[in-house]
């Protein structure tokens, strides 16, 4: 399977949990030297989260160039005192359609920043589901009893050249989008003009850099907006899983699938694959938790193994497929994600990458999960049936409302 241009070469270190990623992200951060890119939906300014923001605050005050994009409902606002401590450090940062007058209920109030990417002087970038946030804080349920499940990717190689040009045209663009919407279009055509100017020429390219071994993992960046690349995530899951012989092993916190991607599933089982699914178990949002049941009958009928992960919260968005394709990344298998925002996965092709989240995932599901019953399933409450079915029609409901059919 030809995941990219830049398909050869890389090295991809999975990293597991907050208590993984946020060290390799804070040292990477405080070892910066040039420039620093960072997007995510939430950030939280919690003990984690200010660790972070600390990070960025001095690498900015030491000459760095550093770049914030949050998402403006994950992150609906920025603390004063770091407003004034980002300024005064010279740290650039951008929040992304925070809600207007009508809130959700226009379109464009769907169209979320979810992908979660960071790339520090062209030489390590991040790719993953973890946002700034502490592994046992919730903004909204507080303190966790144990921290979620999640997953994130730390990069070398020539595809960190993918992540940074996905991170500076999004900046561009934005930066142009404000300007022409203040009426600026001599300012903006400059700013196009000089795309390629000082801000995006900060940093040397991997391949010129000394010391770097030589990778040979095949991986690709996998990108989801509403531009040109409408439909790369679920296209890629989808030919991975007609492609499967023996297994489908995919991890996903919020999990509705569309009709082409459930079949795929399904006719993945009925050929004899082994297809097992870790979903959510903990209620968390009514629509998440109740619009996805109704999908479930048709996968167990199937022989697809669902699997609720009952010790915390699973927050991943992970698959492995026959013991060799893997994907790492923020794109969860729902319309939200599919339809409306702004996703980014990392697609691997590599047998050791894949066995280790294999490992993770198979103790999850052996340790953690609990398999759903398709008979006990079929004979669920009327009033929890009830609840899934208004779930289900209102997500459908909200859709069409957004222009979307699914």
């Amino acid at each position: 399977m030809k995941v990219s241009q830049r398909s050869t070469g890389h090295h991809i270190e999975l990293l597991h949990g907050g208590a993984a990623f946020f060290p390799a992200l804070l040292e990477a951060i405080d070892a910066s030297l040039r420039e620093v890119r960072l997007e995510t939906y939430i950030f939280h300014f919690d003990a984690t989260g200010e660790k972070v923001a600390t990070a960025l605050e001095q690498a900015a005050a030491r000459g760095v160039a550093v770049f914030l994009m949050l998402d403006g409902i994950g992150t609906p606002a920025v603390p004063d005192v770091w407003v004034h401590r980002f300024a005064k450090a010279g740290v650039q940062w951008h929040r992304f359609s925070p809600l207007g007058r009508w809130g959700l209920l226009m379109s464009a109030g769907w169209r979320r920043l979810h992908r979660k990417l960071c790339v520090v002087d062209a030489q390590v970038a991040f790719c993953g589901g973890i946002n700034i946030l502490d592994d046992y804080v919730d903004p909204t349920y507080g303190a966790l009893e144990s921290p979620r499940y999640d997953f994130a990717v730390r990069i070398k190689g020539p595809l960190v050249a993918d992540v940074r040009e996905a991170m500076v045209q999004f900046w561009r663009r934005l930066r142009i989008t404000r300007q022409l919407e203040n009426l600026k279009f001599r300012q903006a055509r400059q700013t196009w003009k000089d795309a390629r100017g000082p801000v995006d020429t900060v940093a040397p390219s991997v391949q010129n850099s000394p010391g770097v071994s030589p990778f040979t993992t095949t991986a690709a960046l996998v990108l989801r907006d509403n531009v040109r690349n409408r439909n790369r995530i679920e296209r890629a899951y989808r030919k991975a899983i007609a492609e499967a012989r023996e297994e489908v092993i995919i991890a996903n916190a919020y999990f509705l699938p569309g009709g082409k991607l459930r079949r795929a599933l399904i006719h993945a089982a009925r050929r004899g694959v082994r297809v097992r699914l870790l979903l959510q178990g903990r209620y968390e949002y009514f629509m998440q938790y109740h619009g996805a049941r109704p999908v479930f009958g048709a996968l167990l009928v199937a022989g697809v193994e669902i699997h609720e992960y009952a010790s915390g919260f699973l927050h991943a968005k992970v698959a492995v497929i026959d013991g060799h394709w893997a994907t790492v990344g923020s794109s969860n298998l729902d319309p939200l994600s599919l339809l409306l925002a702004r996703e980014a996965n990392v697609v691997v092709e590599d047998a050791h990458f894949a066995e280790v989240l294999r490992t993770h995932l198979i103790s999850a599901i052996e340790s953690h999960g609990v398999q759903l019953d398709s008979r006990a399933y079929a004979n669920r409450p009327l009033r929890q049936r009830f609840l899934d079915r208004l779930a289900f029609g209102v997500m459908r409901l909200l859709l069409y409302l957004a222009g979307r059919r699914y």
